[in-house]
């Protein structure tokens, strides 16, 4: 006789156990200092490396230094999120968690949530030193530029749990970076505006979400008020990572083969 196979629980989002997967989550980034240097302190050292690299031409850090606010926070989750997630498959974590009563969105938003609680640091604390440190000449409110930030992070945390699914080490977490985030960081438009770029780049780059967030981050640097581009910018951006976060819900194996 076989036993039956318990499958995690489904329907909507359980706000107890979302809450305790992300206080797990938190414990176990607390005893990872590498980790959380990666996701705090180095999108700040490479904002203040860029700051002086054009010391000699500070307009030029004006004119991408918000663009980066959006790109760094955006990769480093990425990075984070697909080898954290990963290493959960492979350690046996996850199938001792999906055994439990806990559905698989509740540990992808759990996961969501924890990441995004230090994507809100991360964001601060990188925006805060680009305003206010490093004089980056910004029109509109900074404020602004925290929530794209902020956004883009999370953007970067849905595609890492998305990603990670697909991926069997951690090594191979790391290949999918030039698929994943290196076609949007050329076409977002940092290095040359988007309507300049070859027709079929520039239609490619329209179904991009990094191409909104630096868009969205461009309009902050040049207007002083909230525009409709930029609302449009921001809930593409959000749009995109709830989407992502729900394909990394469907996709999610307890086990990599």
């Amino acid at each position: 006789m076989t036993t039956p196979t318990r499958t995690a629980p489904t329907g909507p989002l359980n706000l107890s156990r979302t809450t305790a997967t992300a206080a797990r989550v938190l414990r176990q980034l607390r005893h990872d200092p590498r980790t959380i240097a990666l996701m705090i302190v180095i999108p700040c050292a490479m904002l203040f490396l860029l700051r002086y690299v054009f010391d000699g031409s500070p307009r030029t850090f004006d004119d991408i230094g918000a663009s980066l606010l959006g790109i760094f926070p955006l990769i480093t989750m990425f990075l984070v999120t697909s080898i954290a997630t990963l290493r959960e498959r492979t350690s046996g974590t996850l199938e001792r968690l999906l055994a439990l009563p806990l559905g698989k969105g509740d540990l992808i938003a759990g996961y969501a949530l924890a990441f995004g609680a230090l994507a809100i640091v991360q964001s601060a604390l990188a925006t805060g030193l680009a305003v206010w440190f490093l004089d980056l000449d910004v029109t509109g409110s900074p404020w602004l530029l925290l929530l794209v930030a902020l956004l883009d992070a999370l953007l970067g945390t849905a595609l890492g749990l998305f990603v990670s699914a697909f991926a069997a080490s951690e090594f191979q977490a790391v290949q999918f970076m030039p698929a994943v985030i290196f076609p949007q960081l050329l076409l977002c438009g940092l290095f040359t505006p988007r309507d300049e770029m070859h027709p079929a780049l520039e239609g490619l780059s329209g179904v991009l979400p990094m191409s909104y967030a630096v868009d969205g981050m461009n309009e902050v640097l040049r207007h002083t008020d909230m525009t409709a581009t930029f609302v449009r910018d921001v809930l593409i951006v959000a749009g995109c990572a709830l989407l992502v976060l729900g394909l990394g819900a469907a996709t999610l194996r307890r086990r990599t083969a």
